[in-house]
């Protein structure tokens, strides 16, 4: 609420107005702090119910007016630091969680939540010592496991995942989602024969769930057997497995494959893709993969438009600048197609520098 300032000339006036009235101001105070509070909280419900709905960005706003009423701190700023981790937006959620902290509501969920929007501000060593603080309140939580490993994963921190994974799997040694992720994060760090027993442990710990699935899947693709984890894809979204990644994969193993327009195999991947995309729109592997599939067709406009977000979400990856420099020259955008032949280069140059022994 704004502050009154009452001048020297005007301030007896006002309190003769204020004693001189006794009830009815007092009255319509209580009325009006009523109305505010029952549409704060409003604002909340109407907040909460469209974070669990995936909502993010809508619920921000209302979110936001409960947060400037000063209406259930903790729950306001809890749903909010999950709206802005959501959409990206790392420097508010952190704003926000450190505050919650500061004023005495630390808990594992914030910060759980702490350690994935520093995660994602690229501030790894806040991260896990936020994880740190959360797991030594809940050390057999897998749920705090799992989401910190997913967010290492979106954020190429491979590294960090594998720590992260490496501590739960102290905690719980029979949790087959943490022997997957684990044995992901070792196939990205191109050490996949540690990788294939964990892959492996998934799949006997859960034989018959969507984690001892994947595990088979991603085992099978990183030895190249893409037509056995292709039948494994397709069981698991018949079985009601259609999550995106799932639909991700299953798009891009077909592409793979070879898939080209007119085959029932491309008609399939692409309602895949776009499945996938209508899903989870920040998922660059889905943009990517889709923008290659609408090159395949000759939709060269809406293929920029994927590219061109999987750009954003991938700014390192040189692949997306080669499709893009492809799709942008035959639209005929030469100068947008040399830009990205150009920094296609660069990412490649600095690559290979970073992999070249030093000279002595």
């Amino acid at each position: 609420m704004a502050k009154r300032h009452i001048t020297a000339g005007w301030g007896i006036g006002l309190l003769c107005w204020l004693f001189c009235r006794p009830v009815f101001p007092v009255a319509a105070q209580t009325a009006n702090s009523a109305v505010q509070q029952t549409s704060a909280r409003a604002e909340l419900d109407m907040g909460t119910r469209l974070t669990r709905s995936g909502m993010l960005l809508q619920a921000i706003p209302h979110l936001l007016t409960a947060q400037t009423a000063g209406l259930a701190p903790y729950a306001t700023g809890v749903n909010l630091g999950i709206c802005y981790v959501g959409t990206n937006q790392y420097a508010l959620a952190i704003s926000t969680l450190e505050a919650l902290r500061k004023s005495g509501s630390e808990t594992p969920t914030v910060d759980n939540l702490l350690a994935q929007a520093y995660l994602g501000n690229h501030q790894s060593r806040a991260a896990f010592e936020a994880f740190q603080r959360a797991a030594a309140v809940t050390p057999k939580s897998e749920k705090l496991y799992a989401f910190m490993a997913d967010a290492c994963s979106d954020d190429d921190d491979y590294e960090l995942g594998l720590r992260v994974a490496n501590s739960g799997l102290q905690q719980l040694p029979d949790s087959a989602r943490l022997h997957y992720e684990r044995a992901l994060f070792l196939a990205r760090l191109d050490r996949f024969d540690e990788a294939k027993p964990d892959f492996e442990a998934a799949a006997r710990l859960a034989p018959s769930s969507y984690i001892g699935v994947l595990a088979l899947v991603q085992e099978n693709l990183y030895e190249d057997n893409l037509t056995v984890a292709r039948d494994l894809l397709r069981k698991a979204v018949r079985e009601g497995h259609r999550d995106y990644q799932t639909l991700s994969l299953l798009g891009s193993v077909l592409l793979f494959e070879g898939a080209i327009p007119g085959q029932p195999e491309f008609a399939e991947a692409r309602s895949a893709l776009e499945q996938s995309a209508t899903a989870h729109p920040n998922y660059s592997s889905t943009q990517i993969a889709l923008g290659k599939l609408y090159m395949r067709e000759g939709r060269f406009s809406e293929a920029v438009a994927h590219l061109e977000i999987g750009q954003r979400l991938e700014p390192n990856d040189p692949a997306v600048y080669a499709a893009l420099s492809t799709a942008y020259h035959r639209l005929g955008e030469k100068e947008k197609a040399a830009e990205a032949s150009a920094q296609m280069a660069r990412l490649l140059a600095q690559k290979k520098a970073s992999t070249e022994p030093p000279h002595r």
